[in-house]
């Protein structure tokens, strides 16, 4: 059922779903249907993903999605894109890292949540960042393991979702994310 490109290590076909890694700004992903916005409980702005993503859409994001928080852990909600390149914007809330436990099944759940709402609304396409790694605190390669594994895990239930690409900040999450997807398609 998976099937990796043997000259690729950032891009693996898992079944009829491409997972594909990535440097770059998730604000910029004009051939996504959807990006997963890194919120917090309120679903203000915020900083890192968040601002990035509110500052590209323009005031239009936050008027749309705050009236749908507060939101716990684990949870996500859809909202239009307004000023970003895309249809719709995943706003999910990850774990605090040494706060909210279980962190792990968190974690997971909020990437299973994100991807099942965007099959809900039949988004064939979605842009993720490293939940819970920046503010959060989650350690990107512990992060990354459960995002892999939670993403390659949740694939057969979907029916419209045929490309999961994680964009990332740096050189660092690229090689965490890039060792847990090759650890998650092996098993």
């Amino acid at each position: 059922m998976l099937r990796a490109d043997d000259h690729d290590p950032d891009q693996v076909l898992c079944g009829a779903t491409m997972v594909e890694l990535r440097l770059g700004d998730l604000s910029a992903q004009p051939d996504l249907d959807a990006v997963v916005n890194a919120a917090n409980a309120q679903l203000t702005t915020g900083g890192g993903v968040a601002g990035a993503l509110h500052r590209a859409a323009g005031p239009g994001l936050a008027a749309a999605a705050v009236p749908l928080g507060p939101i716990a852990p684990g949870q996500c909600v859809l909202t239009a894109a307004h000023g970003l390149p895309n249809t719709a914007v995943l706003h999910a809330l990850g774990p605090v890292y040494g706060r909210d436990r279980p962190a792990a099944g968190l974690l997971a759940e909020t990437y299973r949540s994100c991807l099942h709402v965007a099959d809900r609304h039949e988004l064939a396409t979605v842009g993720f960042p490293a939940l819970s790694t920046g503010a959060f605190g989650f350690p990107m390669g512990p992060a990354a393991e459960i995002a892999l594994a939670t993403v390659v895990d949740v694939l057969p239930t979907l029916g419209h979702v045929r490309l999961i690409r994680f964009v990332l900040a740096d050189e660092d999450a690229l090689q965490a994310h890039r060792n847990a997807l090759a650890a998650a398609v092996a098993e």
